[in-house]
């Protein structure tokens, strides 16, 4: 067993992962997080009988969740149960009409004839050029810090690299490989996984629907925030010391090396390796550096939610359904130029209870009601949450939603200004900065700090970016490096 000992500042996802795989490493971890429960933004809520996920509400790439466990010994499916979520989505447009987005090819192609018999054509074109992407991501950008030279797989990559339509604007993309302007709207939505824009991104994110048409999205079994559950009885298991409501308030260093961190107690923990699982935009005060604040216009999506129990059924939703407004670049205008709340929203709803009973009492419905916001420093005090909530339910009632007022009996909001507050996001950025451009895209933050020997960093706002799968991704990467460079 090493001497060396670790602390991990955030009990996020990716900061569990970390602490998991550095105990498994041989190091004695410590794991501070501010708060009374582990999960950052997966989280959950309960109410009423209902149960929520407040954070992610869908699993891809499944085989990096099992490689989790893999490296404690463990497997997955003796711990968690992932449920497929078929069809994959429910779209219903402003025009009226509505499909489903399926995964089953001969459904699925038959919808696409129906829209533009040329789109069938255009949709295998588009999955191969995600499939590419995948490929050359998932063997350089995925895998390994940015920083590191060309190793001999990455170069082998290089076969997977596309030569056309990859390299302009997101939208430019889906708009050569579709003619229906409802496929152009549904494939212009996938940016928004990663907290941006498909008219300011670069085309390189159609990895994004790729990875979710080709490898499925799923439901875990008794909610999300069971992962969370799962990984911190293992933590504890194993001997990582995992203190709750411990706020770090420091990053004590000496000679540009990491010694330890100092908590809102006044204790000290020294370390010989941190791990910051939070916002790297964070680290400059912590370790007592100057250091602007990530500024308005570089910062990715927010969004309102509205966490939902109606005491009646709703077979007419599936897990999965979004609403769409009827100006997508008008909306993203609001959003990202002017920084303010749509008034004309796309609205994302999930009901779990469609595919797992758990989250709902008998004949309810737990649904989760998403629109993105702006990561401005908006008050978002009773009269703007009216606001929007208004125009949230003119669109969801415009695109056929059904009548619910009368049915709630459980109801939470959070707005961008409670995620602020809570996580330390900037703004309630989700994802940190966004990835309008290339350098923003594909230059995170590092996994490990240039300034102070001994600090890395694992989330969504570090190399490789956002996204749940890309988290352990990145948790992964920051402990590889610390075995790398830290290890004796």
């Amino acid at each position: 067993m090493s001497s060396r000992t670790a602390v991990v500042i955030g009990g996020g996802l990716g900061g569990i992962a970390a602490a998991l795989r550095l105990s498994a490493a041989g190091w004695r971890v410590t794991l501070c997080e501010q708060h009374s429960r582990l999960g950052g933004k997966m989280g959950e809520w309960r109410s009423e009988g209902f149960r929520f996920d407040t954070g992610p509400s869908l699993i891809t790439m499944p085989w990096v969740f099992e490689d989790l466990f893999a490296a404690v010994g463990l497997r997955m499916k003796d711990h968690l149960e992932l449920l497929p979520v078929r069809p994959l989505a429910r779209y219903a447009f402003a025009d009226g009409l509505k499909f489903d987005y399926t995964t089953d090819m001969p459904t699925w192609f038959e919808t696409l004839r129906q829209l533009d018999p040329a789109d069938v054509d255009g949709f295998l074109r588009y999955m191969h050029l995600g499939a590419r992407l995948y490929e050359l991501s998932r063997r350089t950008f995925l895998r390994r810090p940015l920083t590191d030279p060309p190793d001999r797989e990455a170069w082998a990559a290089m076969a997977h690299l596309p030569l056309r339509h990859a390299w302009g604007s997101y939208n430019s993309a889906v708009e050569h490989h579709f003619r229906d302007p409802h496929l152009r709207q549904l494939f212009n939505r996938y940016p928004t996984y990663v907290g941006s824009s498909p008219y300011q991104c670069p085309a390189t994110l159609t990895l994004i629907p790729y990875i979710e048409y080709a490898f499925g999205g799923y439901h875990i079994q008794g909610g999300l925030y069971r992962l969370v559950e799962c990984l911190a009885d293992i933590a504890r298991a194993r001997g990582i010391e995992i203190l709750l409501e411990s706020p770090v308030t420091a990053i004590e260093h000496r000679q540009r090396r990491v010694t330890g961190v100092r908590l809102a107690s006044g204790a000290t923990l020294p370390a010989d390796a941190v791990v910051l699982n939070g916002d790297a935009s964070t680290a400059p005060k912590l370790l007592g550096l100057s250091a602007a604040p990530l500024p308005v216009s570089e910062r990715s999506l927010s969004g309102l939610i509205f966490l939902v129990g109606v005491r009646r059924p709703l077979p007419e939703l599936l897990h999965h359904n979004v609403y769409f407004s009827a100006d997508y670049a008008d909306e993203f205008r609001a959003l990202f130029d002017t920084r303010t709340f749509p008034d004309d929203p796309t609205v994302y709803v999930s009901a779990p209870s469609r595919s797992d009973p758990t989250c709902a009492p008998p004949s309810g419905e737990a649904l989760f009601i998403m629109a993105n916001a702006p990561a401005s420093d908006l008050p978002w005090d009773a009269a703007g949450i009216a606001h929007a909530r208004s125009r949230i339910m003119e669109r969801l009632q415009a695109n056929g939603f059904p009548d619910i007022a009368s049915d709630i009996v459980a109801e939470r909001v959070i707005t961008p200004r409670d995620m602020a507050q809570r996580y330390g996001m900037p703004g309630g950025a989700i994802y940190g900065a966004h990835s309008h451009g290339w350098k923003r895209a594909f230059w995170r933050p590092p996994n490990r700090d240039p300034r102070c020997r001994g600090l890395y960093y694992a989330g969504g706002g570090s190399h490789p970016g956002g996204g749940t799968p890309i988290v352990l991704l990145s948790a992964h990467i920051a402990t590889e490096l610390i075995q790398a460079h830290e290890t004796t």
